[in-house]
């Protein structure tokens, strides 16, 4: 087991990383306040994982809340079966939370965490490449919005993170490859070495060798808990971590929430934020195509939906918490390794990417 530590203060927190470990009695008991627990999963991971996770905690008063799988159901009508749980079974603040299942299970159960009677405790338990490498590391929690992504929310760090490589066995590709996206996205935005090591053992990621995977997951939550440390409530530094994730939360919510994966909108955002960066001037060409080729190589889509035009892709990103006072602001590369939070895009250039479609990427070929 690998453990790096989150270092935020009095809100410090370990993220433990190995397998055999969500349902380690020790390794939970550690974490929880009180008698009372509340675990929530969703209908696609309960039957593989709660059982054994109960049995953990045998000794609490424990609750469950099964909620639907998918993006689609991240929002206040689903949240508040949270709350109606903690309350009906009369939960009090020395409660603990336990989120067991990926990113939307993380952060609902999050916020319901960081609201719950003004704040109580959870510990993330994270059945996701996606949700082990990004969401469930970083304290950021929420819900959907019909006119945005993440737009209701609080930060709420958790108690502990367990990363467990063995839920990634029973994971269907394409959420394999959708949290390949956030690995990659870490190389592309402050850690060349860790881009080239992600090139040379796709193959090994892809076949989920444990010990590949596993230095994927330290890798990823190493750079994201350098970042978090220096910027926890995202000030200035931290936006680095959202690279691609303007254009692709416009992809998600303008074709309707859980028609792409989280990770395949990043994908092709990352993908459009390095041509703009091309654009610019900042990117060499070879270096637009060496992040086409990679996230092809993951099996990640990199042209964005012929259905959302430039207008509509520019209505929605103007939705986007990184905006300052309708200002857009937009992660970019000023070379591989090296993003920025950046004002600098000309309408013209935004526009020329956002025309792109299927030639997006391969203005290098």
């Amino acid at each position: 087991m690998q453990n790096l530590l989150v270092e935020l203060g009095e809100r410090s927190y370990p993220i433990l990383i190995g397998t055999d470990l969500y349902d380690r009695s020790e390794a939970l008991h550690a974490f929880i306040k009180g008698r009372q627990v509340l675990v929530v999963c969703n209908t696609t991971v309960a039957p593989l994982y709660l059982e054994r996770l109960l049995a953990a905690l045998s000794e609490f008063v424990v609750a469950t809340v099964i909620l639907p799988d998918g993006e689609q159901y991240k929002n206040l009508d689903h949240l508040d079966r949270i709350y109606s749980a903690l309350l009906e079974h009369r939960f009090s603040r020395n409660c603990t939370l336990i989120a067991l299942g990926g990113g939307v299970v993380g952060d609902m159960t999050g916020f319901a965490a960081a609201t719950y009677q003004r704040g109580v405790r959870f510990i993330q338990i994270p059945s996701t490449l996606l949700a082990q490498v990004d969401s469930s590391v970083g304290g950021k929690t929420g819900v959907n919005h019909a006119l945005g992504k993440n737009m209701i929310g609080a930060f709420k760090q958790p108690q502990a993170v367990l990363a467990d490589i063995d839920l990634l066995k029973t994971l269907p590709e394409r959420e394999l490859a959708a949290g390949l996206a956030e690995v990659i996205k870490y190389g592309l935005i402050r850690d060349l070495p860790f881009l080239a090591w992600i090139e040379a053992n796709m193959p090994l990621l892809l076949a989920r060798d444990p010990d590949t995977l596993g230095e994927a997951v330290y890798r990823s939550c190493q750079n994201k808990a350098a970042v978090v440390a220096a910027d926890e409530l995202e000030n200035d530094q931290r936006a680095i971590l959202n690279l691609g994730h303007t254009f692709g939360h416009a992809i998600e919510t303008g074709l309707g929430y859980g028609k792409w994966l989280h990770g395949e909108a990043v994908a092709t955002g990352m993908l459009m934020a390095a041509d703009l960066s091309w654009r610019l001037g900042w990117l060499a060409q070879d270096d637009v195509l060496r992040v086409r080729r990679l996230l092809l190589a993951a099996g990640l889509p990199v042209v964005p939906p012929a259905t959302i035009s430039s207008d509509q892709f520019l209505d929605l990103m103007a939705v986007d918490k990184k905006n300052v006072d309708g200002r857009l602001r937009l992660v970019l590369l000023r070379g591989l390794g090296n993003a920025v939070v950046s004002e600098a895009a000309a309408p013209d250039l935004l526009l020329q990417t956002l025309r792109a479609g299927k030639a997006l990427g391969e203005v290098v070929a």
